[in-house]
């Protein structure tokens, strides 16, 4: 890997509209659909990507949900790095968390998502932790 790359669900019309703004912000980050990457290979957990868009760091850290959202503002300008460290910062981990939660959780029925964006549900015994 060559760069930093955030990843998302290209069956997700939803998530397609929201990684798209990247390009158009300028970040300096990579994107692509998960599913034109091998993501055992970036060390991306397959099944948590479906619920939490990931982010792979050039250092080959993965984090997922709003602390990828975070760590892609990163590698913006000057504002948008200070909008990451808000958005990355761990006083607002919980409510950030939160937020990327019921976004995640209802993205179906947001801007550009069709039932094909619906969350597939979390299988038992299997709690998934929402930040980094």
């Amino acid at each position: 890997m060559l760069g930093p790359l955030l990843l998302y669900d290209a069956d997700c019309g939803f998530c397609r509209r929201a990684a798209g703004l990247a390009p158009r912000m300028r970040l300096g980050t990579g994107v692509r659909a998960m599913q034109d990457v091998d993501l055992a290979r970036l060390g991306v957990d397959a099944q948590r990507a479906t619920r939490e868009m990931p982010f792979v760091g050039i250092d080959g850290k993965v984090v997922y949900g709003h602390s990828a959202v975070a760590a892609a503002l990163l590698t913006g300008n000057v504002a948008l790095r200070l909008v990451g460290r808000f958005v990355g910062s761990a006083l607002l981990e919980r409510p950030m968390a939160a937020a990327y939660g019921w976004t995640a959780r209802n993205r179906g029925s947001l801007p550009g998502g069709t039932r094909a964006c619906a969350i597939p549900p979390r299988p038992a015994n299997n709690e998934e932790p929402t930040g980094p």
